[in-house]
């Protein structure tokens, strides 16, 4: 069992090495670490004292009230616990279904056309309008608002898998492997498959701060996550009004916001660099 001293000596050495998923990494687990304690460090979200409201932040209320009289850190708290969820959740489903058609699109030529005609007519709608819609057609929900922001992100996952497996199966061991009677399934399984997991893992990190961005601009627009559930984005969008009397009631939820994207977009940037054989040989 390693010492507790060898344990931060090898931490502390990652760190130096690669600073950037260090940082990130750090910021990104200690807001997912809050979310998941939020029930115990928070009160009710959705506790209104009418008296109290537009407080500033004190000792009672450490980021102050809202225009209903709502303990602000409570809800920005239980507010991480949704972009995290909507993050993870489109990261995982757009990359999961991004590689089953990647994968059969690169490596069965007969079906690309049929499969990546479509894809480009999904890339050609802009993301926050496609999504818009999808939601516009049901009633608002997690889960609507998860399926709608994945939906334009699995043609950027597609191209990426289709550009790998079109490079790989080029290469000797594929070529070999068809050679020897390998079935087409194999092939994909064991010899291209794992080609595509570095990007996907880098193209993971940036679906995920790009859907708690988009589930934060769906909220600020109506369209999102119902107003009765504690979002960052259902946050800045009622208390807009209020910006010049109670600016804490933006900028607490706003700065948490922004921490999350930075810290997923500083791993995704460390992730490249660590993945990516040619810019590691040249580090």
């Amino acid at each position: 069992m390693a010492r507790p001293d060898g344990i931060a000596r090898t931490a502390l050495a990652f760190a130096r090495r690669h600073p950037t998923i260090a940082v990130g990494g750090a910021l990104l687990l200690s807001m997912a670490l809050v979310a998941a304690i939020a029930p115990w460090i928070a009160g009710d979200p959705r506790h209104m004292t009418p008296s109290d409201r537009l407080q500033a932040p004190s000792a009672r209320y450490w980021f102050g009230t809202d225009s209903l009289g709502r303990d602000v850190f409570a809800r920005t708290v239980h507010g991480a616990r949704v972009s995290l969820a909507v993050g993870l959740s489109v990261a995982a489903a757009s990359v999961a279904a991004g590689l089953a058609i990647g994968l059969v699109a690169g490596y069965y030529r007969r079906l690309d056309g049929w499969l990546m005609r479509p894809m480009d007519g999904l890339m050609a709608i802009p993301a926050i309008l496609l999504a818009i819609a999808l939601v516009s057609l049901n009633k608002a929900s997690v889960g609507i608002v998860i399926a709608a922001i994945a939906v334009p992100e699995v043609p950027r996952v597609v191209r990426l898998v289709r550009a790998v497996v079109l490079t790989v199966r080029e290469r000797p061991f594929v070529e070999a492997a068809v050679g020897s009677g390998s079935r087409g399934l194999k092939i994909v399984l064991r010899h291209i498959l794992p080609s595509t997991v570095a990007p996907l893992i880098v193209q993971a990190t940036y679906i995920m701060a790009s859907a708690i961005l988009v589930e934060a601009a769906l909220s600020f627009l109506g369209a999102g996550v119902p107003p009765e559930i504690p979002t960052w984005g259902n946050m800045i969008a009622s208390s807009r009004l209020f910006l010049a009397r109670a600016p804490w009631t933006i900028f607490f939820p706003g700065a948490c916001l922004a921490l999350v994207i930075l810290a997923v977009n500083l791993v995704g940037d460390g992730l490249r660099d660590r993945l990516d054989p040619r810019l590691a040989r040249r580090m």
